[in-house]
């Protein structure tokens, strides 16, 4: 039997600003993270509406997602032989080669032991336990303690949770510097109106302005971001102004871990399908907190002298200092990004706000809002333009 004891992580330096608008929860991360790593069972020890709408969306992305579902009894008296029933029945049920258990604030805060129960149930495979709760200012906590104890259980080594707590480090710097831990209280915005940007675009790609497209994706979320590349390159080249947008993507399929790399192949499968070239690699699809150094020292070297730019996925982490003086148009899935965006100098930003169900349990490229309505508006355009003519 394979197990490992939850770890409580790496000591990171929090973010001193008491923010009062919701953040994301470190037990859904914890979640995403088992399902990065290829669980085939997660289990959460709690009750049963923890976390339902996320615990949902994952069964859309083929993992089985249960739950003890401890009730006032359990809050009590604890819920060791629920959990080792649970996974023991899960085990005959699914048949699973890797399992995960997390923990919920209601578990945590009664002192319950995911180990025992796990020692109980006696596995034939390896279990990740994850003794977390939502109590935590990052939610970066829960990823971290999930990847701490897969590497217990020999499911990742010792070299890649050192370079994922390296970017688990950074994407915190990258929220509380210019992200939704940057300030007390970020009011939702669905930024600015799709349709008037673009027009914009169309208007820029047509007068033969230079384009950056800059596609800086988190994991699973590339598979719509893709799409505004995609559709960038549509309308160019039926402008006949292709060779004026250049392409970065942070679609290194070599590293990450495992669905994360799968991820990065099929959005390049996609991508050059439809007769695109990415030109730079920027990073793989865990690497967004750290593309911008990569991103900044390209635009230094080639690109320096570009009109615009169309920044998507975490556009907060890449710096505007090298920027120059392109004209800077930000696609955000985060409605509380809007406000540090436009702070940051970005003169629109959009926001894909259904962007989290559609890309879950997706392998290829899907529409986004912005891309249709780009193509809507190059069509529109070029159906008025006939008619003049």
């Amino acid at each position: 039997m394979m197990i490992s004891k939850g770890i409580k992580g790496i000591t990171m330096t929090e973010n001193d600003i008491s923010i009062i608008h919701p953040r994301p929860s470190s037990i859904v991360a914890a979640l995403y993270t088992l399902r990065d790593l290829n669980v085939d069972v997660a289990i959460l020890h709690g009750p049963p509406g923890c976390s339902f709408k996320h615990a949902r969306l994952l069964e859309e992305d083929g993992i089985h997602v249960v739950t003890t579902a401890l009730d006032e009894n359990g809050f009590v008296f604890g819920g060791r032989d629920e959990l080792s029933s649970l996974l023991q029945k899960a085990n005959e049920m699914f048949k699973p080669k890797l399992v995960g258990v997390v923990g919920t604030c209601a578990s945590m805060i009664i002192g319950e032991e995911l180990h025992e129960p796990v020692m109980d149930a006696n596995l034939e495979v390896p279990v990740i336990e994850v003794e977390v709760h939502a109590g935590y200012p990052n939610n970066t906590k829960g990823v971290l303690m999930a990847l701490e104890s897969a590497c217990e259980v020999g499911v990742i080594d010792e070299q890649e949770l050192r370079r994922q707590r390296s970017l688990l480090e950074e994407a915190t710097n990258v929220e509380m510097s210019h992200g939704a831990a940057s300030r007390e209280y970020l009011a939702p915005s669905r930024g600015d109106v799709k349709y008037k940007v673009a027009e914009k675009v169309y208007n820029l790609l047509k007068e033969g302005k230079s384009c950056l497209t800059i596609m800086n994706a988190k994991k699973e979320t590339g598979y719509m971001f893709a799409d505004i590349t995609i559709a960038i390159n549509e309308v160019a080249a039926e402008l006949g102004m292709q060779g004026n947008v250049i392409n970065m993507a942070n679609i290194d399929a070599c590293v990450g871990l495992p669905r994360v790399r799968q991820h990065a192949t099929n959005i390049s499968n996609d991508i050059r399908k439809k007769n695109v070239t990415i030109h730079e690699i920027i990073g793989g699809m865990d690497e967004y907190p750290i593309a911008g150094d990569k991103v900044t020292k390209l635009i230094d070297e080639k690109y320096k002298e570009f009109d615009f730019a169309v920044i998507s996925g975490v556009p907060h982490a890449i710096p505007m200092d090298h920027l120059g003086n392109m004209q800077v148009i930000s696609v955000t899935n985060g409605p509380r990004q809007v406000l540090p965006l436009k702070e940051m100098g970005h003169e629109h930003v959009i926001v894909e706000i259904d962007l989290h169900p559609k890309t879950l349990g997706v392998d290829s490229i899907v529409e986004s809002e912005f891309g249709a309505t780009l193509r809507e508006v190059a069509k529109d355009m070029m159906k008025n333009k006939r008619k003049v003519v």
